[in-house]
């Protein structure tokens, strides 16, 4: 699997768009649910089960697929923060970035050392408003804890983690062995390499910005 090597461009560069547009064709969801943006396609009934509205920070277990044909819409900006070079962290920036290009989205990939770094790059990535901050793998968790309550204009998502008290501008998708809550909070078990997998990782940024775009946001996504 191919590896992203690290952005290394002056600032002004950082943040310019890199935009691929292809098309595709999906099959209609079932059922509608949620409020989207005009023209955004209807979620599954499937996503929410019988919930009709999660509550602040609920956890919810989407089917599988019930999130198929919701797309973002044209001229759609995220900004991918990643930290570290494992494995697992370059199987979610892959998809994630897959993902970006297949539908013609604007995607920055900004990656970091550390804390410090990784605060830097978010509050930078934040600078620019994007439509989306997206936040991969669990070094990302603890600086995002802090950060994305001082900044609820903000919109983000974190795949293959969640924050312990997100606020209603974080949505996290996880599944098990990727579930990490935060430094002294999680435990054994939260993180396995071995569970992201390709499919999870197309599985987690499908399902979450199609759960932003429909304004269900604050929540945990819990793959099966």
């Amino acid at each position: 699997m191919p590896r992203l090597r690290p952005l290394t461009l002056p600032l002004a560069a950082l943040f310019a768009a890199v935009a691929l547009l292809v098309s595709g064709c999906v099959a209609p969801a079932p059922a509608p649910v949620g409020t989207g943006p005009s023209g955004v396609h209807p979620l599954g009934s499937g996503f929410l089960g019988g919930v009709a509205t999660p509550t602040p920070e609920a956890t919810i277990e989407p089917e599988r697929g019930s999130w198929a044909g919701v797309e973002p819409p044209g001229g759609y900006s995220v900004v991918l923060l990643s930290a570290g070079d494992d494995r697992a962290t370059s199987t979610l920036v892959s998809g994630v970035t897959r993902w970006a290009q297949q539908r013609g989205v604007t995607i920055t990939a900004v990656t970091a050392r550390g804390d410090d770094e990784v605060e830097d790059r978010l509050l930078r990535a934040i600078a620019a408003s994007p439509d989306l901050v997206i936040g991969a793998g669990p070094d990302v968790v603890d600086v995002f804890s802090l950060t994305t309550a001082q900044h609820l204009h903000q919109q983000f998502l974190i795949v293959g983690a969640e924050l312990p008290e997100p606020t209603a501008n974080v949505t996290s998708v996880i599944w098990a062995g990727a579930s990490f809550r935060g430094t002294g909070i999680s435990v054994d078990g939260d993180i396995d390499p071995a569970a992201v997998t390709e499919r999870r990782a197309s599985d987690a940024i499908s399902a979450g910005v199609a759960s932003v775009l429909h304004g269900l946001t604050g929540i945990v996504l819990h793959l099966r």
